[in-house]
């Protein structure tokens, strides 16, 4: 039997279209691309945390000879391990940036900006990458603390040994927190906020935004005073990048494993987090990429990088556990995700377009493999 489109149905779907449009005008995912993404509806996290450790494979963390017993078997025992979590890239800082803005690496966020250059772009390509080169993309270059923000949503970075908020090299200089210094173990090229002309030319707003990682304690009170994003970074021993370190410390999953002793039972014992909470702990990439570049989820060839992980597609298998009162404790999850699914995630939770390479159709999101408490 066929139907015939009156006039009023034909004005409706016409809408919807232009609707449509303009949702991926403003710089996100269409609705059919965001229904495509995610077949099922995952339950609400209001408060996400995001803990990023350093440079550990999949089996070093995971492993049965692992050195980080209370992450890989303790705080294991209490959520989701998703085993099949990628890096995007290698070295670090592109990995770091394609969390909080969907930007593919280039040949200076490969090489961690050992000088904070400005990004010089050329011009845009789809999904929404900037052509070019450098570091400090231009206030055009959004990303998940804007979109954050414009919503009337609260969030914050919390970077150990920061001390004093929003620091970074000024732009065009040699970036000095490259190597760590004792009492001073912070680096740049792990708090990607640094990196965008929209966050650091509002000076005074990025001072309350991105701040020295004490500040959490106090924030983790009570649910009024605790973001929606919370965005941690632990120091070069803290989270495993150096070994040993300059204070005298292990380093390593050691140390990293003792940090994660100290402040995860704050997170998860917060009002926030019995709320509504999901905390992410991940690594930002393998060990290397000449240990392991291999990649997922289709990622591919970037703009600015024809090899993101220098030496193949990504940055190698790393893992990543995520906790929450919506998890069932003791689960995995063998479904392939990235640092862009983890983007497009958070992004599904507050009702956000998508950026950048999180928008990429056919990406996984977290849905009820991840959010599996009811299941």
């Amino acid at each position: 039997m066929k139907h015939r489109l009156t006039r009023g149905r034909l004005r409706l779907l016409g809408l919807l279209a232009g609707f449509s449009a303009l949702v991926a005008a403003a710089g996100g995912a269409t609705l059919a691309q965001r229904a495509g993404a995610s077949p099922t509806t995952p339950p609400k996290a209001g408060h996400v945390f995001v803990i990023n450790l350093e440079n550990k494979g999949y089996d070093e963390t995971w492993g049965p000879d692992s050195k980080a017993p209370y992450l890989s078997r303790t705080l294991r025992a209490q959520g989701v391990l998703l085993s099949q979590y990628y890096g995007i890239g290698h070295n670090s800082l592109g990995n770091y940036l394609a969390q909080i803005s969907g930007q593919g690496p280039n040949a200076d966020t490969q090489s961690d900006c050992q000088t904070f250059a400005p990004f010089v772009q050329t011009g845009t390509v789809a999904p929404q990458q900037a052509v070019g080169q450098g570091c400090v993309y231009p206030s055009g270059v959004k990303t998940l603390a804007d979109q954050l923000t414009a919503a009337g949503h609260s969030w914050k970075g919390y970077m150990e040994d920061m001390v004093t908020p929003c620091r970074h090299p000024q732009v065009g200089a040699v970036d000095d927190t490259q190597k760590a210094k004792v009492g001073d173990q912070y680096a740049t090229r792990h708090n990607p906020f640094m990196y965008f002309h929209s966050i650091i030319d509002r000076a005074d707003a990025c001072a309350q935004h991105v701040v020295d990682l004490s500040a959490l304690t106090t924030d983790l009170k009570t649910t009024a005073t605790t973001p929606e994003l919370n965005y941690i970074t632990p120091n070069l021993c803290n989270d495993g990048h150096d070994a040993p370190c300059v204070d005298g410390r292990p380093g390593g999953l050691v140390s990293a494993d003792a940090w994660l002793q100290k402040w995860v039972p704050l997170i998860t014992s917060s009002p926030a987090f019995k709320e509504d909470g999901m905390l992410v702990i991940t690594f930002d990439e393998s060990d290397g990429p000449q240990e392991d570049a291999s990649a997922c989820c289709g990622e591919g060839p970037a703009p600015n990088a024809a090899l993101p992980g220098i030496t193949g597609l990504g940055g190698g298998r790393t893992g990543a556990l995520v906790l929450s009162p919506h998890t069932k404790p003791g689960t995995w999850s063998s479904t392939p995700y990235n640092h862009y699914s983890l983007l497009a995630s958070i992004e599904d939770q507050f009702g956000l377009p998508y950026l950048g390479y999180s928008g990429r159709q056919g990406l996984n999101h977290f849905g009820t493999d991840v959010f599996n408490a009811g299941m």
